[in-house]
């Protein structure tokens, strides 16, 4: 114990001694860790202004929940610590808010946006969706020179290949892309996003552009089209009821306005007569009657209430924010990449530093001095 103490202490003023010793060297080079951070500064402000500034808008729904929650008793709050969604439980919907994202990022949901009009902020300019993200996305200079001689190669294939376009007037085939289709698809998933709060179940949508009323109005489509696409789904199978009880009612009327005319009609040629079997044909053609209203009284029963069973099966989408036309870009930051390059200058000098001080002859000239 008595020999570890004087240890201790020596290695604690080793340390000391390195770190002054550090701290001496850092001081000594400081010109050049200024130059290291004046050329960090530099290449900051270059990278800065050389990446388009980019407009993100967010929207935020609250669908509508239609099944009830199942009774779990206490374990509904022990599922709510693991983060079950308990509502989604026991549910006929397929469709829960959790899907939400994957429906977005589909390649039927991106492709239907495909001629959707945007205009451009200073109205000046209009493009389709397809359009914008193929002909109107900026690069900054040194992706576009890199991705050069792929563009060139790009080129030379294109020449020889033997890829047939669409018909005219046939639009967008989602089972069968073109090779610009695929490309401008793979843009709007990074572009266009989704993701739900597994508490509250709130949808956020969020679509990044480089102009913000295209941000905007992409944002607001892409809102309306999911909803469009829930709403289909889950009136599918209520409406599919209503149009078959509709044929049936549709049916029973005509069958009971042709009964009313043939026992009109039988009626009216024999007025006054008092025959036995007159009087059954007309018993009978009463009866023909009165069994087709009945039918026809029944459907149209039914046709009421199909009519509000797809009323019922309807969702309600509450919109928590709207989409907006943002008045800032969201990236870049050009002051947290002015202060990572100046850093990074700085941390780059400064190992410069020391790794000069370890070179053989750097310490040979330092101990013949």
């Amino acid at each position: 114990m008595q020999t570890d103490t004087p240890r201790r202490t020596a290695e604690a003023a080793d340390a000391g001694l390195d770190l002054l010793e550090m701290l001496q060297k850092l001081w000594e080079g400081r010109r050049l860790i200024v130059r290291g951070c004046l050329v960090g500064a530099l290449a900051g402000l270059v990278i800065a202004f050389s990446i388009p500034r980019e407009y993100t808008t967010t929207v935020k729904l609250a669908p509508e929940i239609q099944a009830g929650r199942p009774n779990l008793g206490g374990l509904s709050s022990l599922a709510s610590m693991a983060g079950i969604q308990t509502g989604s439980l026991n549910t006929a919907d397929a469709v829960s808010p959790e899907l939400y994202p994957d429906i977005v990022q589909s390649v039927p949901f991106l492709t239907a946006l495909f001629d959707v009009r945007l205009t451009s902020a200073d109205g000046e300019k209009s493009w389709t969706v397809e359009e914008y993200v193929s002909e109107e996305l900026r690069l900054p200079w040194w992706e576009r020179l890199l991705g050069l001689p792929f563009r060139l190669l790009g080129g030379i294939r294109h020449l020889f290949a033997t890829e047939e376009p669409h018909p005219a007037g046939s639009g967008t085939d989602p089972f069968r892309l073109t090779r610009a289709e695929d490309e401008a698809v793979r843009t709007l998933r990074e572009r266009i996003a989704a993701g739900v709060d597994r508490k509250t179940l709130v949808v956020s949508l969020r679509v990044t552009m480089q102009d913000p009323l295209v941000s905007a109005t992409l944002t607001d489509t892409v809102m309306r089209n999911l909803q469009e696409f829930i709403t289909q789904y889950r009136t599918d199978k209520a409406r599919n009821d209503l149009a078959f009880t509709q044929r049936l009612h549709d049916e029973a009327r005509d069958n009971y306005y042709e009964a009313q005319q043939r026992y009109a009609r039988y009626m009216d040629q024999n007025q006054g007569i008092v025959r036995r079997s007159c009087l059954t044909e007309q018993e009978r053609l009463q009866n023909e009657m009165n069994l087709a209203f009945n039918l026809y009284n029944q459907t149209a029963q039914q046709l009421q209430l199909a009519r509000a069973k797809v009323q019922e099966s309807t969702p309600v989408y509450a919109v928590v924010q709207p989409a907006t036309v943002p008045l800032r870009p969201s990236k870049p930051s050009k002051i947290i990449l002015l202060a990572g390059c100046i850093f990074l200058g700085g941390v780059v000098s400064s190992g410069w530093i020391f790794v000069r001080e370890k070179r053989p002859g750097r310490r040979h000239d330092r101990s013949n001095t």
